[in-house]
């Protein structure tokens, strides 16, 4: 086992690059940009950083020549043969060759495109531009840069033995948390926590402690790299780029519409089974589900990430009895937010209703809540997002309000296209 706080306290080494590789991402990235490979290779986008904590002054606490040092490092990555081998030849959700030849070699011989760097009220403003498959590849390795050199600065200041400590209490935490949940019968949760992690040792760890602690509760992490060191299932479907970038391209109000439908369309001739997953609240849960065609019923299941949870899974069982379709036959993955007693809670309500599954993120890999003074590793909302394509602003609506983003014009005009009521505003926490 890797002593953390010794690896923390010799930074200097130049052994711990934040990224270590390309596949030191999120399953549904790779996922996703084969599709997008396959269906809109030639798109225009644009990527941008956006703390949704302003509080936090990232430029204020982050060295730019540190930051750039670690962006400039990611830009000289490339797959090696043993990360190629496994994504051309490992079974995945319980398909060989999940990752076609034409995408695989196109993703050997890709090196991330540039990014812009610059500061603005105590703010960095990055982003990337370029061509969709290769942009969107830079949303993980960049959030997980900011975090990490985010807590690098806060433990800067810190001793040896106050570093020891300090992880020690972490590793209680996270330790207190895997007894809690190995009680909760039937319970099958996953790691989601790359994007905003402590760090990348800290996330091995976590996922390590999840291994040991729950076995077989414990179904897999999102974490390429991990899954492929510690011979897991990789996790993951897709996300809301992919409504976000198709609806920016619509031409009218008509194919707006249409846009969330084409996306699942385009999926399902590219993956089946439980990839068949609807994320359904890009632009509203309720009005997504009301004018769905019928065949995405008869998909998989549904991921909950955001607005309350409980509502969101009560929302799909209605919706799968009015098209006919039996919910205890139905995943619903919650993902939004989450901790222990959430996940207690939502799993003591649904399960025997649905086939229930979580995918447990910033506060499994990045819960260093009290355990320093002014709380200054507290977890925060850090995103990267598609701001948009072919020159036109991207749009999101969630069904939580303080999660929308794009131009005000735009979002009223996705309200009116897409049906969008009142919503309750929640905080957002990570």
């Amino acid at each position: 086992m890797i002593d953390i706080a010794t690896r923390v306290w010799n930074r200097q080494w130049k052994i711990d690059p934040i990224i270590r590789s390309l596949i030191d991402t999120d399953f549904y990235k790779l996922l996703m940009c084969q599709s997008v490979f396959r269906n809109n290779a030639d798109t225009q986008v644009t990527f941008s950083l956006i703390n949704r904590s302003k509080h936090i002054k990232l430029a204020e606490l982050i060295d730019e020549g540190e930051l750039r040092e670690q962006l400039d490092h990611i830009r000289s990555l490339s797959l090696t043969r043993g990360e190629s081998t496994w994504l051309r030849g490992n079974t995945f959700y319980g398909k060989r060759q999940m990752f076609r030849s034409d995408f695989m070699e196109w993703f050997e011989g890709l090196r991330l495109p540039p990014y812009q760097l610059e500061k603005r009220d105590g703010q960095y403003e990055l982003t990337f531009k370029g061509a969709w498959p290769e942009v969107m590849l830079w949303e993980v390795p960049a959030l997980a840069v900011l975090m990490e050199l985010r807590g690098r600065a806060v433990l800067k200041g810190m001793g040896k033995f106050e570093l020891q400590v300090l992880y020690a209490r972490a590793m209680t935490k996270v330790w207190q948390k895997v007894e809690a949940l190995r009680e909760v019968p039937d319970l099958r949760i996953a790691d989601f926590g790359t994007r905003r992690r402590h760090s990348y040792l800290w996330q091995d760890w976590c996922v390590q402690a999840m291994q040991e602690g729950l076995k077989d509760k414990f179904v897999g992490t999102s974490n390429c790299m991990i899954a492929m060191r510690r011979e897991l299932e990789a996790i993951g479907t897709n996300a809301h780029e992919l409504p976000m970038v198709y609806s920016a391209l619509a031409e009218d109000d008509a194919t707006l519409r249409d846009a969330p439908y084409k996306v699942l369309s385009d999926w399902q001739d590219e993956y089946d089974g439980n990839l068949r997953v609807i994320l359904p609240d890009t632009y509203g849960t309720t009005g997504f589900l009301k004018d769905a065609p019928d065949w995405l019923a008869g998909w998989t299941g549904i991921r909950v990430d955001s607005g309350d949870p409980a509502t969101g899974a009560e929302i799909a069982i209605n919706w799968w009895k009015s098209r006919g379709e039996d919910p205890t036959q139905k995943l619903v993955i919650f993902s939004d937010g989450l901790d222990v007693q959430k996940i207690i809670e939502l799993q003591r309500q649904f399960v025997g209703r649905v086939r229930v599954s979580f995918g447990w993120g910033t506060l499994l890999t990045n819960d260093f809540r009290g355990l320093v003074s002014n709380d200054a590793l507290s977890p925060f909302s850090l995103v990267c997002k598609a701001v948009s394509a072919n020159g036109k602003a991207t749009v999101k609506l969630s069904d939580n309000p303080n999660k929308a983003m794009g131009p005000a014009s735009e979002i009223d005009r996705y309200k009116r296209v897409f049906g969008v009521g009142e919503q309750e505003a929640l905080d957002v926490r990570v």
